[in-house]
């Protein structure tokens, strides 16, 4: 019975409650999971303060972040390497992890190790928030859209090509209501109330679905979707999927891995019907960096697209350019599902938690860096793990630094000078130039 344990002497005491996953999200290397109670634990690649445990150590096993208890965290959402939480408490958002191009929304470029409010966004009822790589949105309770970070591409709707360190709001959207958003690499995509699907920021793959491979800096809408409303929207890397309310499928971009699931590895500029799934009712998509998962209303999981550490989820290494069943123990149903750059998780019917593909770091929460091509439950998240709800807490040196600034991350090179951005403030400035050459994460892909 929930809530209750057995002692060694045979008599019962009460123990901690038994917590329901009700909530995951997947990162570039690391995941989050929501658990009942609003507690929240996180785990996988920790370099850049992005499981809020006040250092940047890597986590093997989900790790409970303590800091966060009691603030009433309703949803948490991971981006490439940070990660965002909304609170009901106060109406709060908070935010950690890497920050550079103020993808963190606190007003400059500084990491931070532990969550902290989003001053901007403190009192605004807001019913979602989208992470991609380095920019995200708030969809608040009237249907405005915020958004904040990286915006070379456009990808922040504002009408400009400048990053924006703080959340501004979308003034395209004035008078049409908007219901859900998506984030990608440098693109973002919209479902309105009404059903109309938007898309604006990068879009040389056709990942805007706008039928040509231009960006867009303010969101417009796609015409191409043969008359059908559209109730939901995610994106991948480069790619866009959408369902439809009849919950058809529909996917466009780029698909040199076969990410869009044609049956073939061609871009797609508009939204392109995906046939191997007719007549199953679509409930849920989630797009990787180049892979995709999509559930059936009966509780089925499909996959598709790169597949080179098993992240599809089929028992290969093998890249699917359509979709392909993911098989579960016991044959259970799938509820929820969500993807990172090389790694997926999904939470079962019986509230079990399974996660596949790249484990370098952690963040398959097996206690190893392992990778896996089938899904393996994460025993100390799950109702059925053979441990029982074993969750470690984090160990926070409250007097430690929770942030770090650019400056100190990245070394100067002496004598070099770099023309600056005059928007960005002087406390957050660091030259590009001055960024190491192998620092991957500051060179795009």
């Amino acid at each position: 019975m929930e809530g209750e344990a057995s002692s060694c002497c045979g008599g019962d005491v009460m123990g901690p409650p038994v917590r329901r996953v009700v909530l995951i999200s997947a990162g570039a290397s690391h995941s989050v999971a929501l658990l009942s109670g609003n507690v929240v634990c996180s785990w996988g690649r920790g370099e850049d303060g992005q499981l809020g445990h006040g250092d940047a150590e890597d986590r093997l096993l989900p790790t409970q972040l303590s800091t966060l208890d009691g603030h009433e965290v309703v949803s948490v959402i991971c981006g490439a390497d940070h990660t965002i939480a909304l609170s009901k408490l106060h109406a709060e958002v908070y935010s950690w992890g890497w920050g550079d191009f103020g993808r963190l929304g606190h007003g400059n470029s500084s990491d931070f190790f532990t969550p902290q409010p989003v001053k901007a966004l403190h009192g605004v009822r807001i019913k979602q928030i989208a992470c991609g790589d380095s920019h995200c949105l708030a969809v608040t309770m009237d249907g405005e859209v915020q958004s904040w970070g990286r915006n070379q591409n456009g990808q922040l709707g504002l009408g400009s090509t400048e990053d924006s360190l703080l959340p501004q709001k979308i003034h395209a959207f004035q008078g049409v209501p908007v219901k859900m958003v998506a984030a990608g690499a440098e693109h973002t995509a919209a479902v309105t109330e009404n059903g109309e699907l938007y898309g604006w920021g990068w879009g040389c793959y056709g990942n805007l679905g706008l039928g040509d491979r231009n960006d867009r800096l303010v969101p417009e809408r796609v015409s191409s979707v043969h008359g059908e409303k559209m109730v939901m929207v995610a994106c991948g890397w480069r790619h866009t999927i959408s369902v439809s309310a009849s919950g058809t499928l529909y996917t466009f971009g780029w698909s040199k891995y076969g990410q869009l699931g044609h049956g073939d590895f061609e871009d797609h500029l508009i939204p392109h019907k995906l046939e191997a799934l007719q007549g199953s009712i679509i409930s849920q998509v989630s797009g990787g960096w180049r892979h995709t998962m999509a559930l059936t209303a009966d509780g089925k999981l499909y996959g598709w697209g790169w597949n080179k550490f098993g992240q599809v989820g089929v028992g290969d290494n093998i890249d699917h350019c359509a979709p392909v069943q993911v098989k579960f123990p016991n044959d259970q149903n799938i509820i929820q599902v969500s993807c990172g750059w090389r790694h997926t998780l999904a939470i079962t019917e019986q509230h079990d938690v399974f996660s596949w593909g790249r484990g370098t770091n952690g963040q398959l929460g097996h206690g190893e860096s392992i990778d896996r091509n089938i899904p393996k439950i994460i025993e100390t998240l799950s109702i059925d793990g053979l441990s029982g709800q074993q969750i470690l807490s984090s160990e926070l040196d409250a007097s430690g630094k929770i942030w770090v600034s650019p400056s100190e991350r990245y070394a100067v090179v002496p004598g070099e000078t770099v023309q600056m951005d005059v928007a960005v403030p002087a406390y957050s400035r660091v030259p590009e130039a001055n960024v190491p050459e192998n620092d991957v994460k500051r060179m795009r892909i």
